[in-house]
């Protein structure tokens, strides 16, 4: 599927008790870029990246992907076109990672010869070896699952790929290794691609674009190579949090 772009338009969500985590954020994401959702635990970054795959319904506001409005597409059929990666990757843990890979094509029905071969082709995508189809995720590393998750994500060729702090749980040199990965896969795949994270190398390394949010609000939208010499206050603040000398 060819990448779509995401737009955000006056986007506001209200949880049931008053508490406002999104307020009239208005964002375009185009498509074939990657663009990184920056900022610190409860900033409403994770809240923003899940109205798009209707995880979360906005209370007023849209978000359009590839200019349809997710309010009112089919969910099913909009799930099966945006590509999702958690931390610690959700894998169903009774199912082989063949199983777990090819799972979107298995709830569109197609054939087990298909699934079988499309589980082979995305291992391969994502730098494992087509042994591992036939282990279950318990029997893999972190930073192996983790790939799992990722290629289970693209087996049905989505058009938008979500990721919610997808390296979080893991050590610094697997993280390291996954990023430079994903950074090579999505300059090849050419995904639209949301990435949440609280981690500013993480999002300077893998996105074109990064977006600070801030109680619900954007602070800051940047391109990448912009972020270290900006003079926006906000971006300031975050940059100089993540590079304090320590004194002797």
């Amino acid at each position: 599927m060819a990448a779509r772009d995401v737009e955000f338009a006056h986007l506001s969500f209200d949880l049931p008790d008053g508490r406002r985590l999104l307020s009239d954020v208005s964002l375009k994401v185009e498509a074939g870029t990657t663009t990184a959702l920056l900022g610190r635990s409860g900033s409403g970054k994770t809240t923003l990246l899940r109205t798009v795959n209707a995880l979360v319904r906005a209370t007023s506001g849209r978000v359009l992907v590839g200019g349809v409005d997710v309010a009112g597409s089919d969910v099913i059929a909009l799930r099966r076109g945006i590509g999702y990666v958690i931390q610690e990757t959700g894998l169903f843990p009774h199912m082989t990672v063949e199983r777990n890979v090819g799972m979107s094509l298995e709830l569109a029905g197609r054939p087990v010869a298909e699934r079988k071969a499309k589980a082979v082709e995305m291992l391969a995508l994502v730098g494992l070896d087509a042994g591992l189809a036939g282990r279950y995720p318990w029997q893999l590393s972190g930073g192996q699952r983790q790939r799992v998750g990722l290629a289970r994500a693209l087996a049905g060729d989505p058009g938008v790929l979500l990721m919610d702090e997808p390296f979080g749980a893991l050590d610094p040199l697997t993280r390291a290794e996954m990023q430079t990965m994903l950074r090579e896969l999505l300059h090849r795949v050419g995904k639209t691609t949301l990435i949440v994270t609280h981690d500013l190398e993480e999002a300077l390394y893998l996105a074109d674009r990064v977006v600070l949010v801030e109680t619900g609000v954007i602070v800051a939208d940047l391109a990448a190579g912009e972020v270290r010499a900006s003079e926006n206050e906000a971006m300031r603040k975050y940059v100089a949090a993540t590079h304090r000398e320590v004194g002797l």
